[in-house]
């Protein structure tokens, strides 16, 4: 059968030109197919590596812009920054009216925290309020343990030569529970032992307050505590029986004096005391 097909096709014979013509468009249609398949796979790499870049920028940019540690520095101005992981300042916030107008004056965003740091402390304002035996804290927190407790290590270094200066660590409950009161951590940690003194005392009033004016008022609330539950041991106080007698014996041993000399010792000695204890009734007289 084979053979009968292929001298029918031998049979068949075309013009030169129709031959030419097809196989012209025979090599048209090659190479327009040859264009397309080629357009679509630049396009299937053009759109691979445009998705590929997305991601990595989608990526890199909640890499980087994800706080992983905070720093709340408190003196009055009160202020937060939000460090990143790889330790850069991403954000800056100010606290109060004061913190609002330090943050303003400050250029640390995008920079190492421990530049960050540095830059605060030498502040015209806060180098001021330091020398004026304020008090500035400062407290770390985040979910990353590790970088925390480096974090606040460095920080320790940096503030070292700093009086006056104390840095803390916080839990993350602690720092939720400040900022519902409205508080940066480290007043918020001051304001709790205030509180419990006394319970009158509200965030509101302690907002705008120093530092050092909340470790005043601390002082001067638990002194005052103090005097109200130690007891009144001198309303029960009883004079000591012995001393008396032993100025007496005082007297009696002191070398050259006789029996006589000895009682009339002994009773100036209780008549002194006796005028000291009872001159209104001796004035009466």
């Amino acid at each position: 059968m084979n053979k009968a097909l292929k001298e029918i096709f031998n049979q068949i014979y075309a013009e030169e030109e129709l031959k030419n013509h097809t196989k012209q468009f025979l090599s048209q249609e090659s190479q327009r197919y040859t264009k397309t398949r080629t357009r679509y796979l630049r396009f299937c790499a053009y759109a691979a590596t445009c998705a590929c870049f997305l991601l990595l920028l989608v990526t890199g940019r909640w890499l980087y812009f994800t706080p992983t540690t905070e720093i709340s520095i408190d003196i009055n101005p009160s202020i937060e920054l939000s460090v990143n992981r790889f330790d850069r300042i991403i954000s800056i916030n100010g606290l109060n009216d004061d913190g609002q107008k330090l943050t303003n004056t400050l250029d640390i965003k995008f920079r190492n925290y421990t530049d960050a740091i540095d830059q605060i402390l030498k502040d015209e304002n806060i180098a001021a309020l330091l020398s004026d035996n304020e008090i500035m804290t400062i407290t770390v927190t985040g979910p990353d343990k590790t970088q925390s407790t480096r974090v606040l290590s460095n920080i320790e270094v940096c503030t070292a030569a700093q009086k006056n200066t104390y840095c803390y660590s916080a839990s993350s409950e602690e720092v939720a529970a400040a900022h519902e009161m409205g508080l940066s951590c480290g007043k918020y940690k001051i304001f709790l032992e205030i509180q419990a003194l006394d319970p009158g005392i509200r965030p509101e009033i302690i907002q705008n307050m120093t530092m050092r004016e909340l470790r005043d008022l601390l002082d001067r609330l638990s002194a005052d505590n103090e005097k109200e539950t130690l007891p009144d041991d001198r309303e029960n106080e009883t004079p000591p029986e012995d001393t008396e007698s032993e100025t007496l014996s005082n007297h009696s041993s002191c070398p050259g004096q006789g029996d006589h000399g000895q009682q009339g010792s002994g009773k100036g000695h209780r008549q002194n005391h006796g005028n000291g204890r009872k001159r209104g009734l001796s004035g009466n007289r």
